[in-house]
């Protein structure tokens, strides 16, 4: 299709649409509008690539069949776009893992299983026969898990930029994750705040259900922290998750077992994490903040992870889908506040405009 039946259409089409919808009973406009939206972009693409009359970019050479074509005779050069879908899942998904990890990790969790394999071998501690007994001596036989905490450090250097382990050289450093994660968390938070107080004022759910929030906002700091996620997490990433993660579900049941528990006058496996870590470790780590994040800030990275963000999405649509999130995105952010790295944290409406990069002077301005 040539350049100039392609501008015609895409002129006709705005007049189409408008007498369409014009026609159309106000309650079944927002049914087709995305509809109609979908149908176009197909229309364009479908005639660019099906298009006869050879090359285009032989055509504006001269190198053609026909020779010098003119401007408006040449096919119209449609550009699928698909930056945003170059990603790995499998990278994403491991980030993920490794968020979840890290968050345990900063719990003295790998710790404290040092501590306790030191103790059961130097007969300090009184366990002999059971079940974690046995537990200890496997792992302290085997050693499953050989990415050591010098492995794990540069891994978490190198995916969030957490911690002060040297970053490997010549290798993608994720710097701006804890930036973008937070801005994420709070655009969601602010986006679901801005929904409830859209609901108060309009008197119900029903009556012009679009929220006061950017859709856009929450997309946009979505889609930058998946791409920043996905370059900085080749390598060794995935088989350093997958191998810690079992190793970590490993250890977890470990701690749980009665003998380890009765050892330490504990009645849960987090019980003995706070004893051995005021004990050994120098003191405990906020258990309940950490696994809050851990929960919550893995599964808004799965979120991350499996959402193709895309642009002209459905308001509707786009709250049902995101809904759950919101819950999690405000937990994450009342357990990072009361963590050492948080309690500088200014509050969702001024740590979002600081993401947006909305200064004072730019705010007064408006």
């Amino acid at each position: 299709m040539s350049f100039n039946t392609t501008e015609t259409i895409q002129r006709l089409w705005e007049t189409f649409l408008r007498e369409q919808l014009a026609a159309l009973p106000p309650e079944e406009r927002q049914q087709y509008e995305q509809q109609f939206e979908d149908r176009f972009g197909d229309l364009l693409k479908n005639a660019a690539n099906g298009a006869p009359g050879g090359d285009g970019f032989l055509d504006l050479i001269g190198f053609g069949g026909k020779g010098p074509v003119e401007f408006g005779e040449m096919n119209y050069p449609y550009i699928q776009p698909d930056f945003d879908d170059s990603v790995v899942p499998s990278q994403l998904h491991a980030a993920a893992e490794l968020y979840y990890i890290y968050q345990h990790e900063r719990m003295k969790i790998f710790q404290v299983v040092d501590v306790l394999l030191r103790l059961f071998h130097l007969g300090k501690m009184r366990i002999q026969r059971g079940p974690g007994a046995r537990g200890l001596y496997l792992l302290e036989k085997w050693q499953p898990l050989r990415y050591t905490a010098r492995h794990r450090m540069a891994a978490y250097r190198r995916a969030f930029n957490y911690g002060n382990a040297q970053a490997p050289s010549g290798a993608v450093i994720n710097r701006n994750f804890h930036r973008q994660l937070v801005g994420f968390m709070v655009a969601l938070s602010q986006y679901f705040r801005d929904l409830l107080i859209g609901e108060v004022i309009r008197g119900g759910q029903v009556i012009e259900q679009r929220p006061f929030g950017s859709v856009a906002t929450v997309q946009r700091i979505g889609l930058d922290l998946r791409y920043a996620l996905d370059r900085s997490t080749y390598g060794n990433i995935f088989s350093l998750t997958m191998e810690t993660g079992h190793y970590l579900k490993q250890v977890l049941q470990l701690l749980d077992a009665p003998d380890i528990k009765k050892a330490f006058d504990a009645n849960t496996k987090w019980d003995v994490v706070e004893i051995v870590s005021s004990r050994h470790l120098g003191g405990i780590a906020e258990p309940s903040q950490r696994a809050k994040m851990a929960e919550s800030g893995r599964r808004i990275l799965q979120f991350i992870a499996d959402n193709d963000f895309k642009t002209a999405i459905d308001p509707i649509l786009f709250q049902s889908t995101v809904r759950p999130m919101g819950s999690h995105a405000e937990a994450w952010v009342a357990a990072y506040r009361m963590t050492p790295e948080g309690r500088g944290f200014s509050g969702v409406t001024p740590a979002l405009r600081n993401v947006l990069g909305i200064t004072e002077s730019a705010r007064a301005a408006v």
